[in-house]
């Protein structure tokens, strides 16, 4: 079993934010924040895993009344070193079940947070709390990588999905039970010489667009738009990532 509270500690929060680059670049923020302050209108949005603002802050910075609820009590200490409790209100809690209140405009969960849940009936929870929490007419957001599974060799369980100097990542599969492993291998100058490297495993279970369809009409939503990037560019065959945007019956 799986402790999140433990995964997402205070070293993990401390390592999480890279002002200006990777997915803190403003080529990746800035599309982010268009397309959801666009979704949320003049209405409230509610963030799912939170975390330390990554996206909140400049979605509340764009004029968005933006609201979080976070499992990690690192993450969100990390976020109220930037953002206080009246900017930027935050319920501790598992997304699956926390109620944060209802009538929101906009229900948004980034960054392939959702795969954090390691059961099927979580992740369907998850879109059901999302939908609880929304007015009617008001959309859920999802950004999600599509598995790789055709890039496993046979007879290969893992895939090596990024090599550059100082990093690794390795992803390895468990297909019975939708499952895949980041190993995370960092390595170089600050870590010393030699050998020394650091690895970190995070756990994820994987979801199929069409079964993250079905989740979203359990819960009452209906597949509006799906793009391959925030962007909105055409999802393809050939995609790695989508965005997807549900939207509850009014």
């Amino acid at each position: 079993m799986i402790n999140q509270q433990e995964l997402w500690d205070a070293d993990a929060a401390a390592r999480y934010d890279t002002p200006g680059v990777g997915m803190f670049s403003p080529e990746v923020l800035g599309p982010t924040v268009e397309v959801l302050s666009q979704l949320a209108g003049s209405g409230p949005a509610l963030e799912f895993a939170i975390g330390t603002g990554r996206v909140a802050i400049p979605l509340s910075e764009a004029g968005v009344q933006v609201t979080g609820i976070e499992l990690s009590h690192a993450m969100i200490a990390g976020l109220r070193g930037k953002a206080d409790e009246r900017r930027i209100p935050v319920v501790q809690g598992d997304m699956t079940d926390a109620s944060a209140g209802n009538n929101f405009s906009l229900v948004f969960l980034v960054f392939n947070t959702i795969s954090n849940l390691l059961t099927q009936d979580e992740q369907v929870q998850c879109f059901r709390n999302a939908a609880l929490h929304l007015a009617p007419g008001g959309r859920f957001v999802i950004e999600l990588w599509v598995p790789q599974l055709r890039s496993l060799p046979p007879g290969h369980g893992g895939t090596v999905e990024v090599s550059q100097p100082g990093y690794l990542l390795v992803d390895t599969y468990d297909v019975l039970r939708q499952h895949v492993t980041s190993h995370h291998v960092q390595f170089g100058p600050e870590l010393g010489a030699g050998r020394i490297a650091r690895i970190d495993r995070t756990p994820h279970r994987y979801i199929w667009p069409a079964e993250l369809d079905l989740m979203a009409r359990l819960a009452g939503l209906e597949l509006e738009s799906r793009w391959a990037d925030w962007d909105r560019s055409e999802f393809t065959a050939d995609s790695r990532s989508h965005v997807s945007v549900y939207r509850l019956a009014g």
